[in-house]
């Protein structure tokens, strides 16, 4: 489509844009106390000083931020950190999660009068684009408000960079208002110059600089209390079809090893329920969000809560990465490669392709295409304690290689952190 038809669409097709949202607000996937927001009516005064706005998509690419944003108000003098996202269930995240010093509103719906009363309320002195979250009328009304922005932890997929392809016209004028872009990978940073950004620099991948996914210890105590001595794995952010899978594998554990437990924590916690009633007709299945404990007899737990990645990271040793055996792209493998997990991978990982391949080479994960595989994965990790710790340990150490990513990335973005509004806009 080109730019200027979707630039009338979206101005003529307002009450077709509201129809959408209300249908979204009665599915639940819009806040109804913060519906204006998506609007573009701010729910939240301008603060004084100087307004740094991330614009990140949703859970993943909000909670990659947080050590930038506190370096930012650390470093930064009187500085707010604005944060944008667009569901439900990021915006719940960054309450718990943003430092002080930080806010969070919805995007707004893209649409030129939602974003200019956005705009013009916030006036924000600089933009980060959190990976590939590209609306176009965001980006030109931001860029026609002579606000600096930047590409942070620039990411093209191999599907996303066929499609732009094919629409060479739009990206190009999309990416022509970014002076710089900030690529995770050096992949990434090959496809965003090829469909016509600016300046392209590869720093590292923002997520790998993360810290250690939160813990509660009284839960983490609890749940090692109910475990005890039993050999367990993690299926992490596990997509529709694969906890299916899991289910299998368990089934296949049970006759190689003694008294296994199968935690699975679905990337959607909404579906823990559907979940549970698939599995249980021949496992015994029992749910957190039920307020249900992990027992003698339990097969399969079911971790479908929010925010409690970092607990079961702690309790296994052993992780399967969702979204690579059904799904596409994988999760992000940092994570439970910081906490010292033997990492397993589907055959697609590539929204991680470089760090994958990273982690795979160092022996800190292995790759498995299908359930038989997966089965014969974990039962070797669950039978060989040294294989275990020694996957354990590449994977901390790659990800402890990465730690300079945060200051690479300070350094890239600081000469526009500290222009006056409207500088970059006059330049360019």
């Amino acid at each position: 489509m080109k730019l200027s038809l979707y630039r009338m669409a979206t101005t003529l097709g307002g009450p077709l844009i509201r129809l959408y949202l209300n249908k979204r607000l009665k599915r639940g996937k819009e806040d109804p106390k913060r519906f204006d927001e998506r609007l573009g009516i701010a729910s939240l005064p301008r603060p004084d000083g100087k307004l740094v706005w991330f614009h990140a998509a949703s859970v993943g690419e909000s909670l990659s931020i947080l050590t930038l944003v506190q370096r930012i108000i650390d470093d930064i003098p009187n500085c707010t950190v604005l944060v944008t996202t667009g569901t439900v269930t990021s915006a719940r995240l960054m309450s718990e999660r943003l430092p002080k010093g930080a806010l969070h509103q919805y995007v707004p719906v893209d649409r030129v009068s939602y974003i200019r009363r956005f705009l013009e309320h916030w006036k924000p002195d600089m933009a980060l684009w959190v990976e590939s979250e590209f609306w176009p009328n965001l980006v030109i009304e931001t860029r026609a408000s002579a606000v600096p922005m930047v590409v942070l932890n620039g990411r093209m997929s191999l599907s996303s960079y066929e499609g732009w392809l094919k629409n060479r016209a739009m990206i190009q004028r999309i990416l022509s208002s970014f002076p710089l872009v900030l690529a995770q990978s050096q992949t990434d940073g090959e496809r965003f110059s090829d469909l016509g950004a600016k300046t392209v620099e590869v720093p590292g991948n923002l997520k790998l600089a993360a810290a250690p996914l939160p813990v509660n210890d009284t839960a983490l105590r609890a749940l090692q209390t109910s475990v005890g001595e039993r050999p367990l794995w993690l299926a992490a952010s596990t997509h529709p079809g694969e906890e299916l899978i899991c289910a299998k594998v368990h089934k296949g554990l049970k006759s190689r090893v003694k008294n296994p437990l199968t935690i699975i924590v679905p990337r959607h916690p909404e579906r823990g329920e559907d979940i549970a009633q698939e599995l249980s007709k021949d496992l015994t299945v029992h749910r957190r969000s039920a307020d249900e404990t992990i027992k003698s007899e339990t097969d399969i737990y079911i971790a479908d809560t929010l925010g409690e990645l970092g607990v079961f990271y702690r309790l296994s040793d052993i992780v399967f990465i969702g979204k690579t055996l059904k799904g596409v792209g994988g999760q992000n493998p940092i994570e439970p490669a910081q906490l010292g997990c033997a990492l397993i991978f589907g055959p697609d990982m590539s929204n991680f392709e470089d760090t994958a391949q990273v982690l795979s080479h160092a022996g800190g994960a292995r790759t498995v295409q299908n359930q038989q595989e997966l089965l014969s994965a974990v039962e070797e990790l669950m039978n060989n304690q040294e294989n275990r710790i020694n996957a354990a340990i590449a994977g901390q150490k790659v990800a402890k290689a990465q730690a300079d990513v945060l200051d690479r990335i300070m350094d890239a973005l600081t000469p526009y952190l500290n222009q006056e509004h409207g500088e970059q806009h006059a330049r360019t």
